[in-house]
């Protein structure tokens, strides 16, 4: 038993000292056993471990074995998102339910069905029975996707059937998830607020008959109150957001999951683990902050060479968060543009027109038409480079008021319906676990007794 804290950090800081040269691998041994490193292979493109039916992300084309640039198309189950959105969006409607219902059950809902789906998901908001007390307010954390990923996890106790994988309990679990989800993120914040940052408790309990988008601005604004404009803005957001093929990184650690015959609150608990990775899910946070840095460090946000120079040192790693990095450029996919950064920018341009954050919008849209040829130009990278989803959707958030710490738990709010398409369609049809191999380069070494050691 050590007696500090100080204590423990001396001996494990002794421990470390030599730590470095038992885990360092020559890197020259992924090129001799043709390793792919983040299962990328050499031309950047992914490397394949599966099939689906859910959603197809498509940034290129494969043209005598070299891939060629394409403008970026998302399909959910064959339906162009773009389509998807554009469609609500010309009707007023919202559209993150029909979206859900199309990735779980593979068609779009007939009028009658989407009614019902709507019914069902209403009800599933409603937290089982002492559930926030226990789970969110006596077990506060300072990070909301770690309270999620808990809250998560938590749920298999309060479930009567956790471990059956069958069709039916596979669709009431997922259906559940989606109407608790944003509900677990709301009360996870409101906790985090009051015992962390020293403002009042309100919990509030979301309405039946309302949107996804709608009951969270309710239940996550201290006054309930929210503009229809707002919500259907929101709605946007999450129908991007929901899917985004098995490849990423969440959705990949899903099936892997799914793939061992765990349950489904382990599984969904994991892909919210990764999507908590400040190079996954993190990406919007990180865009407005160095967006936030370049603000103020640029006096002239309409001088072009003033704003490029200062890309020039964030990108030499001398500004910003000194990562080299110029954040919301890039994509693993996409190349040419990134539909979803196309949707985002024309409904962020359109809300900052009749707001104050038109100087932001503009600034913003100067740091990606400067940004991507001198990224370009100091990787010396041949493939274009586009925008991608996180450019303008932290803007967003912060035009519809949402704080920071927001971000990355709303981006969950809409994968779950992506993640649980991806948990069903792995449990049904993968039949195998997921299980790659890693080429073992340590030395074999005799046993040594212990007067021998050094």
């Amino acid at each position: 038993m050590y007696e500090s804290k100080d204590v423990l950090a001396q001996y494990t800081h002794s421990f470390c000292e030599e730590l470095q040269q038992y885990y360092a691998i020559d890197y020259n041994a992924y090129n001799n056993y043709n390793i792919k490193r983040g299962l990328r292979n050499a031309d950047g493109t992914g490397v394949l471990a599966g099939v689906t039916k859910v959603g197809s992300v498509q940034g290129y084309v494969m043209d005598d074995g070299a891939p060629v640039p394409i403008p970026g198309r998302l399909y959910y189950r064959g339906y162009d998102v773009m389509d998807l959105v554009e469609a609500h969006a010309k009707d007023g409607s919202f559209g993150y339910e029909e979206v859900a219902f199309l990735l779980l059950l593979g068609k779009l809902p007939r009028a009658d069905e989407l009614q019902r789906f709507d019914t069902v998901l209403s009800a599933a908001r409603q937290l089982p029975e002492g559930f926030t007390e226990d789970m969110i307010i006596k077990a506060p954390s300072r990070n909301v996707m770690n309270k999620l990923a808990r809250g998560v996890l938590a749920l298999y106790s309060y479930d009567p059937n956790p471990d059956d994988i069958s069709a039916e309990n596979l669709m009431r679990q997922c259906i559940e998830l989606i109407g608790r989800v944003p509900v677990i993120v709301a009360n996870a914040y409101a906790v985090k607020r009051h015992y962390f940052d020293g403002k009042s408790l309100y919990i509030h309990v979301p309405r039946e008959n309302l949107s996804v988008a709608e009951n969270f601005l309710r239940i996550v604004r201290q006054d309930k109150t929210y503009t229809r404009e707002e919500a259907l803005l929101l709605d946007k957001m999450l129908m991007l957001h929901a899917e985004h093929g098995g490849g990423n990184n969440s959705a990949f650690a899903c099936r892997v999951l799914s793939s061992s015959g765990t349950d489904t609150y382990s599984a969904i608990s994991a892909a919210v683990s990764s999507l908590k990775g400040p190079l996954h899910g993190g990406a919007s946070k990180a865009v407005i902050d160095m967006f936030y840095d370049i603000r103020d460090h640029v006096k002239d946000h309409k001088d072009d060479e003033e704003i490029r120079n200062y890309l020039g040192l964030i990108l030499d790693g001398k500004a910003g968060d000194g990562s080299g990095k110029i954040y919301g450029l890039g994509h693993a996919v996409y190349t040419m543009s990134d539909p979803r950064a196309l949707l985002l920018k024309k409904y962020a341009s359109e809300l900052a027109s009749t707001t104050s954050f038109s100087d932001d919008f503009q600034l913003l849209e100067s740091v990606e038409r400067l940004g991507i040829p001198l990224l370009r130009e100091r990787k010396h990278i041949e493939m274009p480079i586009c925008a991608n989803v996180d450019m303008y959707s932290g803007l967003v958030y912060h035009m519809l008021g949402i704080p920071d710490d927001l971000f990355t738990p709303l981006f969950a709010i809409a994968r779950i319906a992506g993640w649980c398409s991806h948990r069903i369609e792995e449990v049904l049809t993968g039949g195998r676990i997921i299980r790659p191999a890693y080429r073992s380069v340590i030395k074999k070494s005799r046993y040594l007794p212990m007067e021998e050691r050094t």
